[in-house]
């Protein structure tokens, strides 16, 4: 796991970084809102960080599918031989043959299983996956489907000095999930969600919106991730015209009238005094949707891209700390997992008793390009107890949510802020 000495230890062995970069760092890994027990490369845990290969990234995802897949298909006491449809997505390795090649390989399936092997498509490529599958199943009845989600860290973890690159390092873990999807009646009892709607928002047209976080190389030619400053407001653009197309797919019809309303008096009022039309919100400030989504959703599963994310989704639907306590505790446990880590927010309201029948999910996830996609999942029966065999937050579920999240950082590195350019010198322990 992802400690805090051993977070020092990645740091001060990257010979390109200097005490400027440090304060950055820990400035950043303070207010991610990531905890202790991330999961990282295992090139990272044994120092290669600087030199990956491409086998790294493979073996990352090997070890990934092996488990993750087999232990889904044991459960559901479901052969190989028995899919129909295979979608992966893994934006940051691609190999020849493909991952999904290498799936099918390993586990031996059918010929003529259907296969989608989906790259670069950011955090939101879980839901593309899904989306994948749902357009299948209208042209296909009774078939199986397996989505593999998860994304290769090894060989893009970045050892230069950019900041806008390697605040990356800072957010982005190790994590990955597998979801079997069907339209068999046969298997309706077995299911636990039912898809109702689906919305997808590419803002890939807008060169802003595009490039503001995206692979790239730095001056020096060392491959990473930028993450620009304008982020922030690409996803907000994104996440409102996403909203605009699911909000009449999700609410009550009651709902949307109260809100309709609500808008033309305010219209009505600005005309009549155009100087209390304008507000007094600081520049780049969250704004609030001004509708209340519980009346047609239950629980909000929030991408965890970052704490200021998780923070801006929950002013902007008006939510409570109750609604965004899941996304928070997978920011803090798992940290950002790319397009796994709506599963692991599912998961943890499944492990802490919250789904019940006829409940509605509202997925939101945000991915490069720029993307905004969101659907909506309803639960179709009650857990029944011990069902939950594989869920991730089993070993831990009852330590959340703890008293604190604060991560220990700044306790253990705070005297770096403290430190003159000119005297600085690397901690022995670190050497």
């Amino acid at each position: 796991m992802v400690s805090t000495q051993f977070s020092g230890e990645i740091i001060y062995r990257n010979q390109n970084l200097g005490l400027t970069e440090y304060k950055f760092l820990l400035k950043a890994i303070v207010s991610s809102g990531i905890g202790e027990q991330t999961y990282a490369p295992r090139l990272v845990f044994e120092g290669r960080e600087e030199r990956p290969s491409l086998q790294d990234g493979i073996s990352e995802m090997e070890e990934f599918y092996v488990d993750s897949i087999g232990k889904l298909l044991e459960r559901n006491q479901i052969s190989p031989k028995d899919i129909d449809i295979l979608v992966v997505n893994v934006s940051m390795l691609s190999s020849t043959p493909s991952l999904a090649s290498r799936i099918i390989n390993h586990y031996k399936m059918r010929d003529d299983v259907k296969v989608f092997n989906l790259t670069g498509m950011g955090c939101s490529a879980s839901l593309i996956s899904v989306d994948i599958v749902k357009n299948i199943f209208k042209s296909y009845a009774n078939k199986l489907a397996l989505v593999a989600t998860s994304e290769s860290l090894s060989p893009n973890w970045y050892s230069g000095n950019n900041r806008s690159m390697i605040l990356a390092n800072c957010l982005f873990r190790s994590g990955g999930c597998a979801i079997l999807l069907t339209n068999k009646r046969s298997l309706k009892k077995n299911a636990m969600f039912k898809l109702k709607c689906m919305v997808r928002t590419h803002h890939g047209a807008r060169e802003e919106s595009y490039n503001c976080c995206i692979q790239a190389e730095d001056e020096q030619g060392r491959v990473g991730f930028y993450l620009g400053k304008n982020l922030p407001k690409a996803a907000t653009r994104a996440f409102v015209d996403n909203l605009k197309v699911i909000t009449p797919k999700i609410l009550p019809v009651t709902e949307l009238l109260r809100f309709m309303l609500k808008l033309l008096i305010k219209k009505i009022k600005i005309r009549q005094n155009p100087s209390k039309g304008s507000t007094n919100l600081p520049p780049g400030a969250p704004l609030k949707a001004g509708i209340n989504f519980k009346t047609g959703i239950e629980h909000f599963c929030i991408h965890t891209g970052g704490k200021a994310v998780i923070d801006g989704i929950g002013h902007s639907l008006d939510l409570n700390e109750y609604d965004i306590e899941p996304a928070r505790m997978t920011l803090h446990r798992f940290g950002n997992t790319s397009a796994s880590s709506l599963w692991y927010v599912l998961a943890y309201m499944e492990a802490k008793k919250r789904l019940k029948r006829g409940d509605r999910v509202f997925m939101i996830s945000f991915g490069a390009g720029f993307k905004c996609n969101s659907c909506v999942w309803e639960v179709v029966r009650d857990l029944t107890v011990g069902e939950s065999k594989g869920n991730v937050w089993n070993h831990c579920i009852d330590d959340y949510p703890p008293k604190s999240i604060l991560n220990p950082y700044l306790e253990k590195f705070g005297w770096i802020q403290d430190e003159d350019p000119n005297t600085f010198k690397v901690p022995d322990a670190f050497m």
